[in-house]
């Protein structure tokens, strides 16, 4: 077809409306021949299928469930019943994080956007969460909304968010949790003036004086003494310096972060705060640690790995079955409160006591009854500080 035949989707951008979500037409077409099927033949069943992960990305030993918010919005109205973990539990392979069940036919066309929704939302707070347990009490912020489409700009922050990071770039991020946008000044604004002190001069005149003062310092000099250049001009007024230097120019970052603290409180800055950005992940966080008292993660949260989740069915009609490689049967998952091990049995066992002797706590709540959401949904601040006491109960494996 000739260029000026092409007629794209409607609309600017390449993106599912929210109606067209909800109709479930972001669906792979053999769920919907499959139901096409079982209708003409009169053959749809009662079902229970389960969302589980196999495996997890990069030999994580645990992620951070995201995305049931809008599973849940995406799932209210039909004829199920729903099962979840709660939004922000830490889970591992092979543990059921949420379950639905009704008439196969009356949702089967909605597993690929479901499982959309929590794998990659899942990857995104998984990230989050290892860069925030790396950086320790140091601030994490997100700042790879330019690493994605600009239509999920908002659900990567957020979930970046909940996962642990401090703050996000993006204003419409930020008013989705109800927090005030983070950002600094960018190499452009410097290069546009020409001069690092006469940007570091005009962003203190014009910016808001509720803004922390950070200026970056490696645009045109050497990073230690652009940053006391940049004390000198903006004195008290200096939150902080910021280093986004290049991998072609880094070397070795951590002594380069070790000499600007060194010229820095030398001179009696002690008060500036360095922050780092740039190619950071959580293997360079624990690098820079010593030097480092903030961070700008970017790529490493927004293009985080998904979390490989599968929808599989474990009941037809009351009756346990599975695919070959896959468990039958409905399933429950208890969380020890003492030792944090999660176990996972057959629905209906008893579980009381962890082998620690700790009590044990169900994971799977229900969300919707007969298509009716039942609980409230948390807000992400309380997301956020669940992940957090979780975190505080594991380590990270690098």
């Amino acid at each position: 077809m000739s260029a000026d035949k092409w007629v794209g989707k409607e609309g600017a951008f390449h993106i599912a409306s929210d109606e067209e979500i909800k109709a479930g037409k972001i669906s792979d077409v053999y769920f919907q021949r499959g139901v096409q099927v079982l209708k003409e033949k009169n053959a749809d069943k009662w079902v229970k299928g389960e969302v589980r992960a196999s495996s997890l990305p990069e030999d994580w030993e645990w992620a951070v469930l995201g995305g049931i918010e809008e599973a849940a919005h995406l799932l209210t109205g039909l004829k199920v019943d729903v099962e979840a973990m709660p939004e922000g539990t830490l889970f591992h392979v092979e543990e059921p994080v949420l379950t639905v069940e009704g008439n196969y036919s009356d949702f089967a066309i909605y597993e690929t956007a479901l499982l959309g929704l929590v794998c990659q939302a899942s990857g995104v707070a998984t990230k989050a969460a290892r860069c925030k347990l790396a950086g320790g009490d140091r601030k994490v912020y997100s700042f790879g909304a330019r690493r994605m489409h600009p239509a999920i700009t908002p659900m990567v922050e957020r979930n970046a968010f909940i996962g642990g990071c401090d703050g996000v770039a993006v204003p419409e991020s930020a008013r989705l949790i109800h927090e005030e946008p983070v950002g600094t000044m960018a190499h452009a604004l410097i290069l546009v003036f020409g001069s690092e002190e006469e940007a570091y001069r005009a962003f203190n005149e014009v910016i808001d004086p509720k803004v922390k003062r950070v200026a970056l310092v490696d645009t045109f000099n050497d990073e230690k003494f652009a940053a006391l250049r940049a004390a000198e001009v903006l004195g008290k007024d200096l939150f902080a310096v910021r280093l986004d230097t290049p991998r072609s120019r880094r070397g070795d970052f951590p002594k380069i972060l070790e000499e600007v603290r060194w010229e820095l409180n030398l001179r009696g800055y002690e008060h500036v705060k360095i922050f780092v950005s740039g190619g950071i992940d959580e293997n360079r966080i624990t690098e820079c640690n010593p030097y480092a008292d903030a961070y700008g993660v970017g790529t490493a949260i927004s293009n985080a790995p998904v979390v490989d989740f599968s929808f599989d069915l474990v009941e037809v009609e009351g009756k346990a079955v599975a695919k070959r490689g896959k468990m039958s049967g409905s399933k429950s998952a208890f969380r020890c409160t003492e030792c944090f091990t999660t176990r996972v049995v057959p629905r209906g066992r008893e579980f009381e006591k962890c082998a620690c002797g700790g009590r044990v706590k169900p994971l799977l709540k229900t969300l919707i009854r007969k298509g009716e959401l039942v609980i409230g949904l948390p807000d992400p601040h309380s997301i956020r500080g669940y992940v957090l006491n979780q975190l505080a109960h594991i380590s990270l494996n690098l």
